[in-house]
């Protein structure tokens, strides 16, 4: 099963940063190295308000599919950055060799019944 498509009410997205080792002499020079082309440490926080039951189970599942914290997936274009308006490249989370994990279980909150409320946290990988 895929990451589920639907639209995330709200959004929090950390870019991380490009793998850079900082040396430093006695003197305070200091010499830094690029070491990849690819930011790495990428977090990204999911919440999908006042959704089904049905819908937050999609959620549910797809964790237990990648085996909690273990697997890595990728995320549809259609479903995590929904509703972004900015430039495409600022929340790159489809881009190659962008994959995601979860840093955690999801979080489901009872609103009402047959109403949820999920948050997911995400860490991205290369």
């Amino acid at each position: 099963m895929a990451y589920p498509t639907l639209l995330p009410t709200s959004r929090a997205f950390n870019a991380g940063d490009w793998p850079i080792k900082t040396f430093r002499a006695q003197n305070g020079a200091e010499v830094r190295i690029l070491y990849g082309s690819n930011r790495t440490g990428m977090q990204l926080e999911l919440q999908y308000q006042n959704i089904t039951d049905a819908n937050a189970d999609l959620f549910l599942t797809h964790y237990n599919e990648v085996r909690g914290t273990y697997g890595t997936f990728a995320l549809p274009a259609t479903g995590a950055k929904g509703g972004w308006t900015g430039n495409d490249s600022s929340i790159d989370v489809t881009g190659t060799g962008n994959n995601w994990r979860y840093a955690e279980a999801p979080t489901v909150q009872a609103v009402k019944p047959g109403v949820s409320s999920v948050t997911i946290k995400l860490v991205g990988v290369l």
